[in-house]
């Protein structure tokens, strides 16, 4: 079993990892307080005996494994495995490398379970712009298409050890989708709770998988209260980002990810979507045990980027309050008036020396459009505002000789509404235009 215990970001005060799930308290017990339209306090984090890591495990070790396969290094994530291990030994070295194989104690499920939802294993991709060199994160061709399926899987296996078999999850449409597609795979069943104003595509997806699908008549900040109080009073497992701490958990896979695919040389900057804040603050946890374990020298800088109709992070940045306001923008993957993880998402651009930017909707799709017709990638509007800025801060000449990282969380596809924007409808071609075809060179 791992060595792993909860602690609240707030008060610190930490929790014996049987106290927190066998009672099924998602926030502090002491301090945690939900409120609506405002962010979370009580957050707990995850935290591991990192000693025992270090003596342990190697870095070396780590980056001989294949991205996109969390489970391999196990004894960073709060499930409980069983280990078979094939020792080979090796005629240049003196060491003994062990291969493992895992299948879950509590579920009886298999390796083949774990398979099921493994990311693509060449997430990390080096593009160029306009001759100016960067890195994309590409979770655009997850298993549901989307960086939430490292959130959702986390959680969906913690649910099968506790013997949970219904998830639900408040969601502008992403994380709903992922929950909906995971569960599907696994044998769970999800009730998922949207906004009125979610884009066909994304409330097609959840419905295609079979999720209960709950549409409120409201934004994502009700339907994130409403599926409080349904779950509650039903005695559903809870999803919802940041107020389930796995959520924050499993979204830290990404910086794994990215010092595994990058051979330890993770970039200087990295360009982060920011709605309710649970992406950066995963990526800045994950970023943070690297560091813990000894095995980077520094955190990169994470620079978090808002839509302008939905910037209460970048405007706790910059004045250190919060007031609430209904968030509106076509980035409806981050339009979030009171983002959950407010004050973990402010400690990350903190704490790691970043910035917090906002972009509008003109400057989205317009790097939407940029993305697609340069680079040859679909992406939704919410990835696109990372690209916007990266833009932004190349205009401005903030990078220098710097190769930053932006992170594509969500594919396009999922939402065809924006992509109509800029993509004009046709009609067939007549006679002429026919004629006029074949004579051009």
């Amino acid at each position: 079993m791992n060595s792993y215990f909860y602690k609240c970001f707030d008060c610190g005060k930490s929790y014996d990892k049987d106290e927190i799930e066998k009672n099924l308290f998602y926030l502090c017990p002491t301090c945690g307080n939900v409120e609506k339209n405002t962010p979370l306090r009580g957050v707990l984090l995850i935290n591991y005996d990192y000693e025992w890591i270090k003596k342990n495990h190697s870095v070396d070790e780590i980056l001989k494994l294949q991205p996109g396969k969390f489970w391999q290094y196990d004894y960073l994530w709060p499930l409980e495995f069983t280990r078979s291990h094939t020792e080979v030994r090796s005629d240049k070295e003196s060491h003994i490398n062990k291969v493992r194989d895992f299948s879950f104690v509590l579920s009886g499920r298999t390796q083949n379970d774990m398979e099921k939802i493994s990311l693509p294993s060449n997430c990390c991709l080096k593009l160029s712009y306009e001759g100016n060199d960067f890195f994309v994160l590409d979770d655009t061709r997850n298993p549901t298409l989307s960086f939430k399926d490292r959130a959702s899987t986390l959680v969906v296996f913690k649910a099968m050890q506790l013997g949970i078999k219904r998830i639900a999850a408040a969601s502008t449409g992403n994380a709903g989708s992922s929950l909906a597609g995971i569960c599907t795979r696994l044998g769970l069943e999800s009730v998922i709770f949207v906004p009125k104003n979610i884009p066909d595509a994304k409330r097609i997806q959840i419905q295609s998988y079979g999720a209960e699908l709950v549409i409120v008549n409201g934004d994502y900040d009700l339907a994130f209260d409403t599926c409080l109080e349904v779950s509650q009073a039903r005695g559903w497992y809870n999803r919802n980002t940041a107020y389930n701490p796995l959520t924050i958990e499993g979204k830290k896979s990404a910086a794994y990810d990215l010092f595994i695919s990058s051979k330890g040389k993770l970039p200087e900057v990295i360009f982060v979507p920011v709605g309710d804040g649970v992406i950066i603050s995963g990526l800045y946890k994950g970023l943070w045990e690297l560091k813990e374990l000894g095995w980077i020298e520094r955190i990169p800088k994470l620079i978090a980027v808002q839509a302008k109709g939905s910037n209460a992070v970048v405007k706790y940045f910059r004045s250190g309050k919060f007031v609430y306001k209904p968030a509106k923008s076509v980035a409806d993957s981050i339009c979030a008036g009171a983002p959950r993880a407010l004050y973990l998402a402010h400690n990350a651009i903190v704490k790691s020396g970043g910035d917090a930017i906002d972009v509008t909707d003109k400057e989205i799709l317009g790097a939407q459009k940029v993305v697609a017709q340069n680079l040859g990638m679909l992406i939704e509007p919410s990835s696109a505002s990372a690209f916007a800025g990266y833009q932004k801060y190349l205009s401005a000449k903030k990078l220098g000789s710097r190769i930053p990282l932006v992170m594509f969380t969500g594919n396009g596809l999922k939402d065809l509404s924006a992509l109509s924007t800029w993509n004009k409808g046709q009609h067939p071609y007549n006679s002429k235009q026919l004629a006029d075809l074949m004579k051009k060179k």
